[in-house]
């Protein structure tokens, strides 16, 4: 049913002073306080996505950043498996999830250090940039610090697997040939992409908690600044 012009009238008031209300709720926070609950924020966030990640079987058991096979083993599985590999595809499976797991309490570090470097300007920005803000922005200050960081560690696990040194072989011309996506032309270059991914999708995870309930965050300061954007 369309809503009368008088409704319409009664409505609009309320809706500038929620608005506005909204506004002045953001312009209360002190710098201090937008900066220091942020921290707080993103500290309790990344720390929690590390732990869950890093524990055992973090990544194997939590179907929202499990690493599947690469694309191409993947397909080729049925034919595998009548030579006799499907084993070998299933323990790669889990070796790559081993490997996600060891590397990422590798990045606590460097996400410490890019919430200490944030400034008050990327404190407001993140604070009101919508519910993905926290993890764009360690995305884009660790990301490729990290695969560095990575790589060696999952290469350390994923070097046990006959069928990842198979693959990595095959695979070697082609990037070149254009046939394969660069991410996919090693096992431990693909694990490495898709550990990132689940760390900031995990971070994402818990972004959208503390944005939903700001109070259930355990810290005042926390519940303030993300209280004053519900």
């Amino acid at each position: 049913m369309p809503i009368s012009r008088r409704a319409v009238a009664l409505l609009l008031p309320l809706t500038l002073a929620a608005a506005s209300a909204y506004a002045l709720s953001l312009a209360d926070l002190s710098n201090q306080d937008a900066s220091g609950g942020l921290k707080a924020a993103l500290e309790k966030g990344s720390s929690l996505a590390v732990s869950k990640l890093g524990a055992e079987n973090g990544f194997l058991n939590n179907e929202k950043v499990r690493i599947p096979l690469p694309k191409i083993l993947e397909q080729a599985r049925p034919l595998l498996k009548m030579t006799g590999k499907g084993q070998q595809l299933d323990d790669l499976v889990v070796q790559m999830n081993h490997a996600a797991e060891a590397a990422v309490p590798m990045a606590k570090p460097l996400l410490m250090d890019a919430v200490k470097s944030m400034s008050i300007t990327d404190a407001k920005n993140i604070l009101t940039g919508g519910d993905t803000s926290v993890t764009d922005f360690f995305r884009e200050k660790t990301s490729p610090k990290l695969a560095v960081q990575f790589l060696p560690i999952v290469k350390k696990v994923t070097d046990r697997s006959d069928l990842a040194n198979k693959y990595n072989t095959a695979m070697a011309m082609a990037p070149k040939l254009g046939v394969l996506a660069k991410d996919q032309a090693t096992v431990e270059g693909y694990v490495t992409q898709r550990a990132l991914d689940g760390l900031y999708t995990m971070i994402g995870e818990e972004e959208k908690a503390i944005r939903a309930d700001p109070l259930g965050a355990g810290s005042k300061l926390i519940g303030k600044v993300f209280g004053a954007l519900k």
